[in-house]
């Protein structure tokens, strides 16, 4: 049987995040295929992360990570407090203007102005 924990230890050694030890936490509790779709990201990802293999954005996961798992907030400007990872879903969104409905709108105009809103986001 797979252990995540195992995994992310042989992978990162004792100086693992502790993100990636809250990543393995939740996949060695439930599954990598439930924490992924909590995460809104692939099975494969996560397990990349817990190997120490993943080359895409790290902090990107991070964040999920962190506001799925750990309980960490952002103050937004239209929403009030919120998880990390929700923030990062709506600064996502925000990346293109959809004007389907007014909570659409009203969050695109508020990460336009948002200083979490960053850069690298929009490409």
């Amino acid at each position: 049987m797979n252990d995540p924990v195992a995994t992310m230890r042989a992978a990162w050694g004792e100086a693992a995040p502790d993100w990636v030890v809250a990543l393995a936490g939740a996949c060695a509790a439930s599954s990598q295929g439930r924490v992924a779709d909590r995460m809104g990201r692939s099975a494969a990802v996560i397990s990349q992360v817990l190997r120490n293999k993943y080359p895409g954005d790290m902090r990107a996961v991070e964040e999920l990570v962190r506001g799925c798992y750990l309980a960490a907030t952002v103050q937004c400007p239209a929403l009030g407090t919120l998880p990390t990872n929700e923030c990062a879903r709506w600064r996502k969104k925000a990346r293109v203007f959809m004007g389907a409905n007014a909570m659409g709108v009203q969050m695109y105009r508020a990460c336009q102005r948002c200083p979490l809103f960053r850069k690298e986001d929009t490409k």
